[in-house]
């Protein structure tokens, strides 16, 4: 990003928290009970009050297109990767941990609660990663650990080949039963966008 995008980014990160401290500095006055405040409130059409609440929706509006700018600027969709984890039923493995590496560089790693687990177990879907790679052919490697079958310690790692475009890819990362050979199984898949 260059120097300037970064200065506009900050200055509008600035102008939009000074817009939320305005809003909160007026509300508190009004919360004080300022005669003064009062007095004019009901003598306007449009009461204090109400200007607040509309300086409000207007920094969370300019909060939320910030941030939808700012993930356009620093992952546009030619070179954006998403990637994602979920896991089905989990009778023969209770995830501990992920690491997710693109061409043998750690780009992610995530260590799971009981909580986490149960949610992820109910069909939940993580966001692991979001990113940036180039076009051209890439190696995406998921290292589990966890408590496998037997509850003994149990680690494995699954790998694809992406081949990356102009668009934007997303690869969910699968954990699920297997119930002919009794043992988890890891693999990759590739939305359809």
């Amino acid at each position: 990003m260059s120097s300037i995008t970064t200065r506009i980014w900050a200055l509008l990160r600035i102008l939009s928290v000074a817009l939320v401290l305005a809003c909160s500095v007026v509300s508190h006055a009004q919360d004080d009970g300022e005669a003064e405040a009062a007095a004019s409130e009901a003598a306007s059409p449009t009461s204090l009050g109400d200007e607040v609440e509309d300086l409000k929706k207007a920094a969370l509006q300019l909060n939320r297109d910030l941030l939808i700018l700012e993930e356009e600027l620093l992952f546009p969709a030619n070179t954006q990767i998403a990637v994602f984890m979920s896991v089905d039923v989990g009778e023969f493995f209770r995830l501990d941990s992920v690491k997710l590496k693109i061409d043998d560089t750690l780009v992610a790693s995530h260590l799971y609660t009981e909580r986490q687990n149960h949610a992820l177990s109910k069909g939940g879907i993580q966001r692991l990663y979001l990113g940036n790679i180039k076009n051209g052919e890439h190696e995406l490697t998921a290292i589990f650990t966890g408590i496998g079958p037997d509850q003994r310690e149990y680690k494995r790692g699954a790998t694809m080949t992406l081949s990356k475009q102009d668009e934007a890819k997303m690869v969910e990362i699968r954990v699920y039963d297997s119930k002919q050979t009794m043992q988890p199984e890891f693999d990759f898949k590739e939305w359809e966008l």
